[in-house]
């Protein structure tokens, strides 16, 4: 039990310093600015930051969220990418075993987690970042080739249907249903989860964009037209995490 309490721990680690990382592409990817080469600096000051202002978590407590050489505010969203992203780590091994499967269902979880972000700021999800799932993908399929119709029918499944009501919409409606990120993001992330896991994370999504985007409406008075890319984002994560249990328990229900 100790081992593993300790294996969960420096998975934490891991994902809180891959979360640090998350911030960079959350910040450099919309800007266009290359995320390998150039230096961490201020937002404000454009000071460059050195080893001892990264260090995730700790750094933003030491420094109470401020900057060490100007004073502003740092941005409450490096400590809680970081958080979520080691919280979900640990989620994916405890829930899938250690394994290489769970280590690719982390980056799987790293990058929903940097497209809801993304784009529910600039209300486009990065091509890029759904590259790197697909690729994710490739390899999950290599090492389970035996349900390679399953990651198949998953891949057409669900961007299939949105597809045709994108298509429909366009042609009655004169608008955009779904935009054609969503669409490939729904793609990769079924041809990485296969056909169930997918339509499940798709009904998640749905309810929770109507229910959650209904009360931001009232509340924050935020234009009708969403981000879809968060809620499909928050079920693909729901999906990937619990979707065999879910999907049992509802078996379950109808026997």
């Amino acid at each position: 039990m100790q081992y593993e309490l300790l294996l969960y721990f420096i998975i934490f680690l891991y994902g809180i310093v891959i979360g640090s990382f998350l911030n960079v592409l959350i910040y450099r990817i919309p800007l266009k600015e290359n995320i390998a080469t150039e230096h961490s600096h201020c937002m404000l000051c454009g000071h460059k930051l050195q080893w001892y202002d990264l260090v995730p978590l700790l750094s933003y407590i030491l420094l109470r969220g401020k900057c060490r050489y100007c004073g502003a505010k740092i941005s409450k969203q490096y400590p809680i990418i970081e958080g979520i992203n080691g919280v979900a780590y640990v989620c994916a091994f405890v829930f899938g075993g250690f394994n290489v499967i769970s280590g690719l269902e982390c980056i799987a979880l790293s990058m929903f987690l940097v497209i809801s972000v993304i784009d529910e700021r600039t209300k486009e999800i990065p091509f890029s970042l759904n590259i790197v799932i697909g690729v994710l993908a490739i390899i999950r399929i290599a090492l389970d080739f035996e349900n390679l119709l399953d990651y198949l029918i998953g891949f057409c499944v669900i961007s299939g249907f949105m597809l045709i009501v994108l298509a429909l919409g366009r042609i009655f409606l004169k608008g955009d249903a779904f935009g054609g990120g969503d669409i490939k993001l729904m793609a990769v992330s079924g041809l990485f989860l296969g056909w169930k896991n997918i339509i499940l994370a798709f009904f998640i999504g749905c309810i929770l964009g109507a229910v959650i985007h209904s009360i931001r409406m009232k509340v924050e008075k935020c234009d009708r037209v969403l981000a879809f890319g968060p809620y499909l984002c928050a079920g693909l994560t729901i999906a990937l995490l619990f979707g065999e249990n879910i999907i049992s328990w509802y078996m379950s229900l109808l026997a």
